[in-house]
């Protein structure tokens, strides 16, 4: 039996020099993103959910709605006006594997619109029971001193308001049984002065996950987080680093390469499915061996 090398399960070839504007797309990165197109291979764990998936178009949202969609759940995504190519595209495989499919376009920091969504998915799928909570934005700082009022606020209100306001949302309505995911990240726990406004955000996720599995469980509602680590996704090239930072990106973790979207779709497989049935509260780290 031959057993993969995950030091080279992926290219670890590091990134050619790139940038883009946020939110960035993914048929503009180079090398492409692999999301489990080809390799990701459902076995009904997920047969009959009803998932909502901000930031579903692309990087780990992608990957979280082809695995769930290949495992048996229908999805609904949220994306960006301006990621209506990279949505059309997952939807398109979420269709493939005989899954619905719905698209909801519209900018999270609006409450009105971070609220419908919720609707919008009870109504277009029949029902919400795995609430997967993604969208991100992050940029880099080059200095505390010049950190800006308006990206600041945009950190803040894509990564906590928004959040906030489809988690407040779907809540009331879900039944025991259903699963609320975060998507945090390594920088909950490691922050970078370079990400501080991000890194703050993400440790307020963590408190999030915490405070609302101990109100959530006694209704049977599990509520938990996924750390990534370094994953080549559009917000990468989108952040705003030099042509070093980009080449050398996930080089300093102990499996030596960043990781894919494709490698998170299990995490999130397992805590939306039965087989996580007593777990809620946790943090699961997918951080190519950074510790948290």
């Amino acid at each position: 039996m031959h057993t993969e090398d995950p030091r080279h399960a992926h290219s670890d070839a590091g990134f050619p020099a790139q940038t883009q504007n946020q939110p960035g797309l993914t048929d503009q990165m180079r090398p492409a993103p692999d999301h489990g197109e080809t390799s990701y291979v459902g076995h009904g764990r997920l047969e009959g959910r009803k998932a909502l998936i901000t930031g579903g178009d692309s990087g780990i949202g992608r990957a979280v709605s082809i695995a769930f969609a290949r495992e048996g759940a229908d999805v609904a995504i949220v994306h960006m006006p301006e990621e209506q190519a990279d949505a059309d595209a997952t939807l398109d495989l979420v269709r493939e594997a005989g899954r619905t499919g719905l698209g909801l376009a519209g900018d999270l920091r609006n409450e009105d619109f971070a609220t419908e969504v919720v609707h919008k998915t009870r109504e277009g799928l029949g029902g919400l029971d795995v609430l997967v909570l993604n969208a991100g934005y992050q940029h880099d700082i080059d200095g505390f001193a010049n950190l800006r009022t308006d990206e600041m606020r945009r950190v803040f209100q894509t990564n906590l308001e928004g959040l906030l306001f489809s988690a407040r949302a779907a809540f009331e309505g879900l039944e025991a049984g259903a699963s609320i995911i975060v998507t945090a990240s390594i920088q909950s726990f490691n922050p970078s002065s370079g990400l501080i406004d991000y890194a703050m955000t993400k440790a307020a996720q963590v408190a999030f996950v915490r405070a609302l599995a101990e109100e959530a469980g006694p209704r049977g509602i599990r509520v938990n987080a996924v750390a990534p680590g370094p994953i080549w996704t559009p917000l990468i090239p989108g952040t705003g680093w030099d042509e070093e930072k980009i080449r050398t990106f996930g080089s300093d973790t102990p499996l030596g390469r960043a990781g894919q979207p494709a490698e998170l779709a299990g995490a999130y497989v397992y805590l939306a499915s039965a087989e996580s049935s007593y777990t809620s509260g946790a943090i699961l780290p997918v951080t190519g061996g950074k510790p948290l």
